[in-house]
């Protein structure tokens, strides 16, 4: 993480990569005197396991039976007066909370960065503006939305920390985070004004300029800390303590009430509105032209004279043709063969696959367009006919994809409820895969957004997942895996929308935005 709970974050924060070599985004290392290990998700098993070797650190399969959780590891290997470490700004609040209550924690510590001799600089990226043809809500009408929400709560500060959150309400991006178009940056609010501390001189001043007639004061990066400790006493202090870091939730002072809340611009940056609709539908068409050139391509190239990152290159040199593409929204997933399986790969020039005409190659791939951002993954098959095995899995795989986009539903239905719809068949063949059918897309921003998500496992987040309401986007990509063989996977991205009022209630459907 970084001091913003981010899931994708610049190089100066890539600690976990630092210790463990692990590239993946989403894992916890813990290093003890005598051990080591890595826990991971479904997502990451295969690359973790290639990527630890020979490093001495255990990889730990989260989820699997017999695998012990990190509290678990904790409880068995923490002694008697032994202290736990971490940095108390790269852990959440909420996290540090239940820690203390089972270890002696100590969270003043920045372990790595003591030793990182190298470390690259923190990022410092112009702010640029996103106009309001692409916004399709003005920062003041957000700002007003944010305002009548804290004086429904009688809160009389609002602490927001999430770099997407604060990008989208003051409809501003970014470039601090590679393919994720944020700025590093805290926001806090009062009931009728706010600040927002960002890196100095990355906000020019216009934007300060705009950001002063919606009652917003700009002010250094470093000095949030110094901001929340003067807020005084007897007041009312919400934030969300699943996101917020625990270093900077200790700043406020104690005689003040913390108030614990879910942040509610996830929510609205997650319905998207019509103008934002509109623009999606746009993104997709220029993204699918873009593949479209670059698999007529492939398929008549030289496919012995390519490889994993030449094809991903080509589709970024297509890309670029269009004046409104502004960078990759993930860094391209192309795995050829074995490497499919691998389900977030990355091909590095020690491991690029020189293509060959017998096997499938997996592309994964996301873009960031002015008109919103896109995310889709095709299998091709290169060279010779399929065998039996690989049209059994795509078929099946694609039958998962198909049922799920063609969905039809009662109105407050969730992911969790629908999920079933993509895995059937492939349960009926006595396959599955671990990770979840489908992630919420921002627009313009990550390309992994909540709250809206479609998995069997249900979020823990209070009130649990959300139920899907039309303007939410959200993946459909079902996949098959087999290690050492080949990875299969396809994905839209669907859209939620009305369908019909009948006597029985309001009916729910999804368009597919991907072509």
């Amino acid at each position: 993480n970084d001091f913003h709970g981010s899931e994708y974050v610049s190089g100066y924060f890539q600690t976990r990569e630092y210790i463990s070599g692990f590239t993946g985004s989403a894992g916890v290392v813990i290093v003890t005197l005598e051990d080591a290990g890595l826990w991971t998700d479904g997502r990451y098993f295969i690359q973790a396991e290639k990527q630890l070797q020979g490093s001495g650190i255990t990889l730990y399969r989260m989820g699997l039976d017999g695998v012990p959780t990190v509290n678990a590891y904790l409880d068995n290997v923490l002694k008697d007066g032994q202290v736990l470490g971490c940095d108390g700004r790269m852990v959440t609040t909420t996290w540090l909370m239940a820690m203390k209550r089972r270890y002696k924690v100590k969270s003043n510590v920045d372990l790595v960065g003591d030793i990182w001799e190298d470390r690259p600089d923190r990022p410092k990226q112009p702010i640029w503006e996103l106009a309001l043809k692409y916004a399709g809500v003005s920062r003041e009408a957000k700002l007003s939305c944010l305002w009548d929400w804290m004086k429904q709560k009688s809160l009389d500060y609002f602490i927001l920390t999430s770099l997407d959150d604060i990008a989208w309400l003051f409809n501003l991006r970014g470039n601090d985070i590679p393919c994720c178009p944020v700025f590093l940056s805290y926001a806090v609010f009062t009931q009728e004004s706010g600040v927002l501390f960002c890196e100095k001189n990355c906000a020019n001043g216009s934007i300060q300029t705009a950001l002063m007639k919606a009652g917003i004061e700009t002010r250094p990066y470093e000095e949030v800390e110094q901001y929340i400790r003067k807020m005084g006493q007897g007041k009312r202090v919400a934030m969300d303590m699943r996101v917020v870091n625990a270093h900077l939730a200790a700043q406020v002072p104690n005689e003040n009430t913390l108030v614990d809340v879910v942040n509610p611009t996830g929510m609205w940056k997650a319905v998207k509105n019509e103008t934002e609709v509109k623009n999606e539908r746009i993104a997709h068409l220029k993204d699918g032209i873009a593949i479209t050139k670059m698999l007529y391509w492939l398929r008549h190239t030289d496919k012995k004279q390519e490889s994993e990152i030449s094809v991903s290159d080509k589709l970024e040199e297509f890309r670029r043709l269009d004046e409104d593409y502004l960078g990759p929204s993930f860094d391209t997933i192309s795995g050829y063969a074995e490497h499919g399986a691998i389900v977030h790969y990355s091909a590095t020039p020690e491991t690029n696959h020189i293509l060959e005409e017998e096997n499938f190659l997996l592309l994964d791939m996301g873009g960031h367009y002015y008109q919103g951002t896109t995310d889709i993954t095709r299998t091709v098959m290169l060279g010779r006919e399929a065998t039996d095995e690989q049209k059994k899995y795509y078929t099946t795989v694609l039958r998962g994809n198909l049922a799920l986009g063609a969905a039809k539903f009662h109105s407050g239905i969730t992911g969790v409820n629908l999920d079933v719809l993509a895995r059937q068949p492939l349960w009926e063949i006595g396959c599955d895969f671990l990770h979840g059918t489908g992630h919420g897309v921002g627009y313009l921003l990550n390309v992994h957004e909540g709250p809206n998500a479609i998995r069997y496992v249900a979020s823990k987040q209070p009130g649990g997942d959300p139920a899907l309401e039309p303007g939410m986007i959200t993946s459909n990509e079902p996949g098959v895996y087999l290690e050492n063989k080949f990875g299969i996977r396809l994905e839209n991205l669907i859209l939620c929308c009305e369908a019909e009022h009948t006597d029985f209630g309001r009916f729910l459907e999804f368009e597919t935005l991907t072509l």
